[in-house]
């Protein structure tokens, strides 16, 4: 592999904030946010609206998670015409 063309694969903690559900895994994401995990070491993390802790396939049932907006943010940014309201 040619020198310094890769991304640094390292370890991230993942946050799932619908469920407050943490896990590690090895990564090439960057975050600006840190976190002290179990070990006690410092880790990067990154934030997740769902996960499998929180997706209704994996747990089963139907959760709301609010994600303020989201949709009305898309039909904004990729209307041609803007707000039909």
């Amino acid at each position: 592999m040619k020198d310094g063309i890769h991304p640094e694969y390292k370890d991230v903690v993942f946050q799932d904030v619908a469920a407050d559900f943490t896990f590690m895994s090895r990564s090439t994401l960057t975050a600006k946010q840190t976190i002290v995990w179990t070990d006690g070491k410092e880790y990067p993390l990154v934030k997740l609206d769902i996960s499998s802790e929180s997706h209704p396939f994996y747990t089963g049932k139907q959760k709301i998670v609010d994600t303020a907006g989201r949709i009305d943010k898309f039909r904004q940014k990729y209307s041609m015409y803007g707000s039909k309201e």
